[in-house]
């Protein structure tokens, strides 16, 4: 396992958690796991929203704000993004990365790609030859998930 302390993440919220005791917007670590040669493997959990509080993100938003985050990070940490998938509760993304989990360093590209949101002119990757259901996006909605996500950043790391 990964030195997670040296990281910045607090190891009282690292792993699975009673979902009710979930803050959200917030940000914390899942699970920090070293590969069979050396390299480490992130996962990042994402919360826009708290689970079972009937304040989940449509189809849309979801669909949306993962193509943001995706092109996002893909630009950001070439080499240390891996992917990104969506919560089937709705409430929020996993984030993978290989041999970067370092706390601020996850937190300065998610701000930086959740700030080029609120200026940008479309939704990534949202066209006929790049995405599966190229229609279903807004880019307004995501843009709002931007915003109610960026208001919350001084408390991102307080996720329960």
């Amino acid at each position: 396992m990964p030195d997670i302390k040296a990281l910045g993440w607090n190891l009282d919220l690292v792993g699975e958690m009673d979902h009710r005791r979930l803050k959200a917007p917030s940000i914390k670590l899942r699970s920090g796991r070293l590969g069979a040669h050396g390299d480490a493997i992130f996962c990042v959990d994402l919360r826009v929203r708290h689970p079972n509080a009937d304040e989940y993100m449509t189809d849309t938003e979801l669909h949306s704000v993962e193509h943001f985050l995706l092109e996002g990070f893909s630009r950001l940490l070439p080499e240390q993004f891996i992917s990104v998938g969506i919560m089937g509760c709705q409430t929020g993304f996993y984030l993978v990365f290989q041999n970067e989990g370092r706390v601020d360093v996850v937190c300065t590209a998610l701000e930086r790609i959740l700030e080029s949101m609120l200026d940008a002119k479309a939704v990534p990757y949202a066209n006929v030859e790049q995405c599966g259901r190229w229609q279903n996006h807004s880019l307004g909605a995501a843009q709002a998930i931007a915003r109610e996500v960026l208001d919350h950043r001084d408390h991102w790391l307080d996720a329960a």
